[in-house]
């Protein structure tokens, strides 16, 4: 195992990742049982920052929307780092979760594939390499040695695997690449730390910079997509693995039938998404080949 993979994160955002990724929060949940938290009947849906912020009606609309077709409670757990999301689901507190890929097959030992959204018509999405507007002078992340770069999160697929994965293909090693590095802790915040001048670059998941181009157009329009990663397999939704048979077909049943009716595809408008389909854990071996490059899988 290489030191990257014992020590992932720069010293300077150690306290913040035990405070932010919810290592400390989890202690405190660990004397609650699942069996306590299933008696109410509530199906518990988790969300991570694959989900665009500030879009609490959206949120609103969409559990109850669940829960009318579900005919079952159903709450939304909203967390603000993936790491959190990944220890609610480890100590069995949800019982379903849209995550991004990479945390996918970090707990492919927990979890099971439920359905993949569809983007633009297909399962999938890249990572965007941007800076701001008035840069002219980079032309590829070669051209960001030695700069300051915004990174999304540490389970990030597109706002850290990938952006780690070119660098170390180039022939360059991920953690001396840049002078500094940081987390901002979600998508719409590289956006906001590149357009103000407090990264040189960052890296971006491609839905989030696309859909804040229709509903924010002033804070993508600040920045400039440098390059395109290949495709990945979109963030997707999975199932705890102690979720029984009856409850995982309902709930797929229920995304694979969003775009049927007319109130889903109201909520598919606003996601900026078509549907979902039921895919397979074979779109998402470009993320395990790098992961392997890391020693992680």
């Amino acid at each position: 195992m290489t030191q990257e993979t014992l020590d992932p994160l720069p010293n300077r955002n150690r306290r913040r990742w035990l405070i932010d990724s919810g290592c400390l929060a989890a202690v405190g949940l660990i004397g609650l049982t699942r069996k306590s938290q299933a008696a109410d009947g509530k199906i518990r849906v988790g969300m991570t920052p694959a989900f665009l912020h500030d879009q609490h009606s959206l949120l609103d609309e969409w559990r109850a929307f669940m829960a009318a077709s579900l005919k079952r409670p159903v709450e939304f757990v909203q967390r603000d780092s993936y790491r959190e999301t990944m220890d609610l689901l480890r100590l069995e507190k949800l019982d379903f979760a849209w995550i991004c890929d990479y945390p996918y097959l970090h707990l492919k030992q927990e979890v099971k594939l439920l359905a993949i959204p569809l983007y633009q018509g297909r399962p999938y999405y890249r990572s965007y390499l941007i800076v701001r507007k008035d840069n002219s002078k980079v032309g590829s992340m070669k051209d960001l040695s030695g700069s300051v770069f915004a990174y999304a999160d540490p389970y990030s697929n597109t706002g850290y695997l990938a952006p780690r994965y070119e660098i170390r293909q180039s022939g360059h090693d991920p953690r001396s690449f840049f002078r500094k590095t940081f987390f901002t802790w979600s998508h719409r915040k590289v956006v906001e730390a590149v357009a103000s001048g407090l990264a040189h670059g960052g890296a971006v998941d491609s839905y989030i910079w696309e859909t804040l181009a229709i509903v924010e157009p002033a804070l993508p329009a600040r920045t400039r997509v440098v390059s395109r990663s290949p495709e990945y397999g979109f963030p997707p939704f999975v199932s705890h693995r102690s979720v029984s048979r009856g409850d995982f077909q309902t709930m797929q049943q229920h995304l694979l039938g969003m775009a049927q009716t007319p109130a889903g595809q109201r909520l598919l408008g606003r996601l900026y998404l078509d549907g979902f389909t039921a895919g397979t854990p074979a779109l998402y071996d470009g993320v395990a080949q790098m992961m392997r490059a890391f020693g992680e899988a």
